[in-house]
């Protein structure tokens, strides 16, 4: 009684000290500093006493409701509809019966917040506003349901406004109204979603997240048939450069998985959306997808136990999975599984969208569903591998990084029965890299023991010409290499009855014209081939395939020409096999034989001279390895670089000359050609040596004359009356040649014919000869190269034990005219020393 007493005293007390400002308030005339002041003495009385709620409530209702609302709703003055504001949020925080408040605050709301016709100008004002709507909702609760339509289309206004903050309150008021009326809610969630959906884009990330939030309420609690309407937009924020937006995507779509009423009929839907955060690059959303990831399987496992009992009770671990990663459970494996189908279609089509970004995101959905599916990838076989020989060819090194590690799983879980026949059918037609590279990838991730039945139709379909030999692209060759690498790595000794087609296949990449670096891969690939047979190096291999590697490039010889690979592969195993080459000589020489001849492709006969003359220039450690090449050398003078020192028209016959005659210098210059076999074939090939002496190459002119005084040295002593003077008379004129290398190797050549002819029985049938010889090369003792005078008085010193008289007259005839008589002098010298030795 005492209690009620002291209550009711307080509220006539409090009844008094309000009724003038109130009724000031109300007067029609009242000025705007009248009712600011009425306002302010209103806030002061209710915040200046501690007012009981039951008390409160009972002077707000009576008394402050309708004036506060009408001045909220038409007051002029802004500072007057903000005390009011604040006044009414504090008597509805206060209040004990907020509901009573709906029926005359819900039409001032929507006047003031819904255009038009009288929308509140003031930002401060309007978010005031929603907040107040936002405390009418927490207070109220499901009491607001007969006023959702009023509220549903205040929302669709605020939540377009122009003030940032509208809009994140807005959506907080969206989360309200959803939890405080789930009942009601689906009646009007399906308007609210075209606002979110516009604002979901907003350039504030916070006003995105909210959004993001207020959808994941507005579906939850309302009409889920609108989540084909939010799923574009939600996906699009997967790719939001800020975290915390992402991490409210994943939030809302583990909810709905979790607890969507029709969640089962939108999990493939939902699912891309969530598994395509576990890419995510910060951890903690990663974690995230995850953590409900794992709750989501559990539950499907739980609530379809029934048809999982067998699975569960008798399912075995598979004995090879991917190292380093985690197996999901089985409700997450099921649930991709059972919704593959309808995923991949459209995961697909995104792998080969025009923005990147999207692209690697669906190449990591990708791995991630085809990790979750295992041997339920079988029956999408055809559609994946069509995905894949595309995105395997991004110029996007993330997504052909993703597509390999997609690749990869087929190999894991796939029978290569089925992936194997299915890939190299794609090689039937015109086989791309990036075939290639998926049977790269798919050898990979394959187990060594499912693997081996299929290694030798693996080894035939890469070494047939149609694959290996295919193209010259680099990239092309690169993922060829890659394939036999996985080859080698997954099968290890089982390699060993394919030995030979992977060779084939290495030889092939070899020859190409490539980089350095492809070539010492192909090399240190070859060292893994032979050590998984455990032979000492990559020469061993050659070893042991030598014989069939000629018959393989040999087959189609006396057709070849400069475009035919076989060409390049001849090269290769020549010129990289070392010391083996000297073992298959037979061969070796007979595809020479047939492939030089003079009726062949000219640039295909350069080709092949330049590679013999590499192999001659270190003979002993390649052609002549096991000392056999001797008794071929009779062949390759006649038949082989006889018939190329013809001369013919063009700058390829010319080039081709000079290989041939590098090649002939090289065999002397080893030693090969002895003076035995020199004196066989100089009938044949002095003439064109001579010839070749002439020649525009300054190399050759040079080569030339260095056979010849090698021919001299030879068998110079057993020439004729002609040979001795058809060879000094083109040696001569080399010592006017343009190079000074050639005009000194000259030179050196007439020294050793002087030498020849000294013991010859036609010395005396060549007086005239000698004569002439002396005159010339008395004028060259003028010459400006000092080198050259040198040499042509060490030739006149040689010369002169001939004839020393006829070459005293001849100096004494022409000393006077010399510009430098000092090299005259020093001749005249030796002659009288030589004389006076002889007596």
């Amino acid at each position: 009684m005492a209690v009620a007493a002291a209550e009711g005293a307080e509220g006539a007390e409090l009844y008094q000290a309000l009724s003038r400002p109130l009724s000031l308030l109300q007067q029609p005339d009242c000025g705007r500093a009248a009712r600011l002041r009425a306002l302010e003495a209103i806030g002061a009385e209710l915040r200046g006493r501690a007012v009981p709620g039951a008390l409160l409530q009972e002077v707000f209702a009576a008394r402050l409701l309708r004036p506060l609302s009408r001045c909220l709703a038409g007051d002029a003055a802004e500072r007057c509809r903000e005390l009011a504001l604040q006044l009414l949020q504090h008597g509805l925080s206060h209040g004990e019966r907020p509901c009573e408040a709906l029926p005359v605050l819900l039409p001032v709301l929507a006047q003031r917040l819904c255009p038009p016709p009288a929308a509140e100008p003031s930002e401060e004002l309007r978010l005031g506003l929603v907040q107040l709507l936002l405390l009418l909702l927490q207070r109220c609760g499901p009491a607001a349901a007969p006023y959702l339509g009023d509220i549903a289309r205040v929302l669709q206004a605020t939540l377009l406004d122009h003030y940032a903050e509208v809009r994140r309150e807005s959506c907080r008021c969206a989360v309200a109204c959803a939890q405080a009326m789930p009942e009601h809610f689906h009646m009007q969630s399906e308007s609210l979603i075209k606002p979110l959906m516009q604002t979901i884009s907003h350039q504030h990330y916070r006003v995105r997240v909210d959004v993001i939030q207020a959808t994941g309420a507005v579906i939850q609690f309302g009409n889920g048939k609108s989540v084909d309407d939010v799923l574009s937009h939600l996906a699009q924020r997967l790719f939001d450069e800020i975290p915390k937006v992402r991490h409210a995507v994943t939030t809302v779509i583990g909810e709905w998985l979790l607890h969507l009423r029709d969640r089962y009929s939108y999990f493939h839907k939902l699912i891309p959306l969530l598994l395509g955060s576990f890419s995510d690059e910060i951890p903690e959303n990663e974690k995230l997808a995850w953590t409900y990831w794992e709750k989501i399987g559990l539950q499907w496992e739980k609530e379809n136990e029934e048809d999982l009992k067998d699975k569960m009770d008798f399912s075995l671990s598979p004995s090879h999975y991917p190292k380093g990663v985690t197996r999901p459970g089985l409700g997450c494996r099921e649930l991709v599984s059972r919704n593959l189908s309808k995923i991949l279609p459209g995961l697909c089509h995104d792998m080969t969208d025009w923005v990147v970004s999207t692209r690697v995101k669906a190449s990591q959905l990708l791995y991630t569903l085809l990790l979750h599916a295992e041997d339920h990838i079988t029956q999408h076989m055809e559609l994946l591998l069509r995905t894949l020989y595309q995105s395997c060819l991004d110029e996007e090194s993330e997504v052909v990084k993703n597509s390999v590690k997609a690749a990869e799983l087929i190999g894991t879980f796939v029978s290569p029965k089925v992936s194997l026949r299915l890939i190299t059918s794609a090689f039937e037609q015109t086989p791309k890299p990036s075939c290639v590279m998926v049977l790269a990838a798919v050898i990979r991730g394959s187990p060594k023991e499912i693997l081996q039945p299929h290694v030798a139709q693996l080894g035939n379909t890469l070494s047939q010409p149609g694959v290996c030999q295919r193209s010259e692209e680099v990239f092309y060759m690169e993922q060829l290499l890659c394939c036999v690498q996985a080859l080698i790595e997954v099968c290890q000794e089982d390699c060993k009855e394919i030995s030979l087609q992977l060779m084939k296949v290495l030889v092939t990449i070899m020859a190409i014209p490539s980089s350095q670096d492809l070539k010492e891969k192909v090399e240190k690939t070859m060292s893994s081939l032979a050590e998984v047979q455990q032979l000492d190096s990559f020469h061993c291999l050659y070893k042991q395939h030598i014989i069939q590697l000629m018959e393989w490039v040999s087959v189609s010889c006396d057709g070849w020409s400069c475009y035919s690979p076989e060409v390049l592969q001849l090269e290769v195993i020549a010129t990289h096999s070392g010391p083996v080459i000297g073992e298959a000589l037979d061969d070796f020489i007979l595809i020479l034989k047939t492939c030089l001849q003079p009726n062949k492709d000219p640039q295909m006969r350069l080709k092949l001279f330049t590679v013999l003359s590499q192999l001659f220039q270190k003979a002993s450690e390649t052609i002549n390895s096991q000392g056999l090449f001797p008794s071929y050398l009779e062949t390759v003078i006649k038949d082989i670089l006889a018939p190329n020192l013809q001369w013919h028209a063009g700058r390829t016959a010319a080039a081709i000359r000079a290989t041939a005659v590098l090649c002939l210098w090289a065999l002397i210059h080893c030693e090969m050609l002895s003076p035995k076999e020199i004196l066989k074939v100089k009938d044949e090939l002095m003439p064109q040596i001579i010839a070749s002496m002439d020649e525009d190459s300054k190399i050759t002119r040079l080569m030339a004359c260095r056979i010849v005084d090698a021919f001299l040295k030879a068998c110079g002593r057993q020439f004729d009356e002609d040979k001795f003077k058809n060879t000094y008379t083109e040696v001569l004129k080399r010592l006017d040649d343009a190079s000074c290398d050639v005009r000194l190797a000259a030179a050196h050549t007439l020294a050793n014919w002087f030498k020849c002819l000294k013991d010859s029985a036609v010395k005396s049938a060549m007086e005239g000869h000698i004569e002439f010889l002396y005159q010339e090369l008395l004028i060259h003792l003028d010459d400006p190269d000092q080198n050259l005078q040198n040499a042509v008085l060490e030739v006149l010193k040689e010369g002169s034990v001939l004839y020393p008289d006829l070459l005293v007259r001849e100096i004494e005839g022409v000393v006077h005219k010399h510009q430098t008589p000092l090299y005259c002098n020093q001749l005249l010298h030796h002659i009288q020393s030589a004389k006076e030795s002889a007596l």
